[in-house]
């Protein structure tokens, strides 16, 4: 087994961007999931509500984002300061004291999105445990959904489109289930069995599947849903379990005395337990 295709999300729920090499950090990637959209309330916004929101394209810059979407000029965005005023958002069942961005890419994301938003981002004082019934004291999470990074068997993804395919329905892109790291040259939903795994130098703890949701049915091309609730419905078929439809597996890393490793594409991919 080896690693096929990394991906990195700097911002929650927008473009995904293909990458050759991660920097892994104790809470996840380097850059991943680090930026937000709140709504008015504080509540933290994602395609499952906004599906226009897989549009946005997130640049990493040296200190900040560069953000496009279709119909607007590009801008880029600092990361705050130190100094800058913190907002209390929530991300489903946890808070984050998170600071907020210049009120420029408030208002881009805003008309962008139909909506009043705003962008916070996670810098070193934002801190988010990982739910304690699954990790280990001290271990923490971006504004991911829960878990550090995602892995999912490319095996797993062709089954699931040979299935759409059979039933006359279009198939899915690997997009659409957001994983971090992809994995070749594996059985079909191998991770399922994984407890611990080895890859490259990176050892990570396999805590718990991923349940997915509506936002898998959201084209990340057009941004829109699919009509015919795909891939969900053909999932139910096969995939479904007493904690809902699962389809890749959350991880952990487990550095060591490091506090930085690296991954990178063709990296061997091993089962420890």
């Amino acid at each position: 087994m080896h690693l096929s295709a990394l991906h990195r999300y700097p911002l929650k729920s927008a473009t995904g961007l293909v990458v050759e090499t991660l920097d892994i950090l104790a809470s996840g990637p380097r850059h991943d999931r680090r930026w937000l959209v709140v709504d008015a309330d504080g509540r933290f916004v994602t395609a499952r509500q906004v599906s226009q929101l897989v549009l946005v394209h997130a640049e990493v810059l040296e200190n900040g984002l560069r953000l496009s979407a279709p119909g607007l000029p590009d801008l880029a965005v600092a990361s705050p300061l130190p100094d800058a005023p913190r907002l209390r958002v929530s991300i489903w069942k946890d808070t984050v004291d998170a600071p907020l961005v210049d009120a420029a890419a408030d208002a881009w994301l805003s008309a962008f999105l139909q909506q009043p938003v705003r962008l916070v981002h996670m810098d070193a004082a934002a801190r988010r445990a990982v739910d304690p019934a699954y990790a280990r004291p001290g271990d923490e999470v971006s504004f991911a959904d829960g878990y550090p990074l995602l892995v999912i068997s490319q095996a797993a993804l062709d089954g699931l489109n040979a299935r759409l395919v059979d039933a006359g329905r279009a198939p899915v892109a690997m997009a659409q289930f957001r994983p971090n790291l992809v994995v070749a040259a594996a059985a079909a939903h191998v991770e399922d069995g994984w407890k611990r795994v080895r890859i490259g130098e990176i050892e990570f703890d396999a805590v718990k599947p991923c349940t997915r949701c509506v936002f898998t049915t959201v084209d990340p091309v057009s941004g829109k849903r699919r009509d015919d609730g795909e891939p969900l419905n053909i999932l139910k078929d096969y995939r479904r379990t007493p904690a809902g439809i699962t389809f890749g597996m959350n991880l952990i890393p487990r550095l060591g005395s490091r506090s930085i490793g690296t991954l990178r594409v063709g990296d061997t991919v091993e089962a420890i337990d």
